[in-house]
């Protein structure tokens, strides 16, 4: 079965009001921490079994499935507290070995259809293939000819084009892009495969919503 890695060792630094205490992937949204929405999604499809790479806090992660029961395969790794996204990545490659893999982000939820998703990125046979989703409209969008504003739409969708949501399928010969400890996996490796023709992008215009901002936690409370 595909393993699927979780990246939740990052500082959270704009979620300080909870991030002081506790790793941003245990900051709950009703009552059970965003990183269990992220689980029980993949195991919905039948991944289940996971990589989760620690580094912030990551104690406080290991209690909590120390303490809690899942029907899933669970491997809690330590990746270092100052890695980066693809340095925390690169310390799994002993357990990836020549596979390709799911990996997402520990702060993201999604209603993706992950099968689809597994089978487009083998059809394509990339190195990468990265979920693009629309980002939740947040501003008003206008359109300025000279300087006359020729539209205006509140919270407009309309032109905000697709950003990287995550939800990533990964071939492990990908890794030998990744430098070292302090490569940012949305930097060199991911710019370097792109300029080799070898990322696709499965669209999504379905449900998405990352937790960046208190403002986020709260919207994912109504949500959910």
């Amino acid at each position: 079965m595909t393993k699927v890695v979780i990246l939740a060792g990052g500082f959270g630094t704009r979620l300080s009001e909870y991030t002081k205490k506790i790793p941003k992937p245990m900051v709950k949204i009703k009552k059970k921490p965003i990183l269990i929405y992220i689980m029980e999604h993949y195991a919905k499809y039948g991944f289940k079994e996971f990589y989760i790479a620690l580094g912030y806090k990551g104690s406080l992660i290991k209690k909590f499935f120390k303490n809690k029961k899942f029907g899933w395969k669970i491997n809690l790794i330590d990746t270092g507290k100052n890695t980066m996204t693809g340095g925390r990545l690169k310390r799994l490659k002993s357990y990836l070995k020549n596979e390709t893999f799911m990996l997402t982000y520990g702060d993201g939820v999604s209603n993706v259809n992950l099968k689809k998703l597994l089978n487009f990125h083998k059809k394509n046979n990339k190195l990468m293939t990265l979920t693009a989703v629309r980002p939740p409209a947040r501003f008003g969008a206008i359109k300025i000819k000279g300087n006359v504003v020729s539209y205006f739409k509140e919270k407009s969708k309309l032109d905000e084009g697709w950003i990287n949501g995550g939800f990533f399928v990964i071939n492990s010969e990908f890794l030998k892009l990744i430098k070292n400890d302090k490569t940012y996996l949305e930097r060199e490796p991911i710019e370097n495969a792109c300029l080799k023709k070898q990322v696709t992008a499965f669209k999504h215009s379905g449900f998405w919503q990352c937790m960046d901002t208190k403002r986020d936690k709260d919207k994912l409370e109504k949500i959910l």
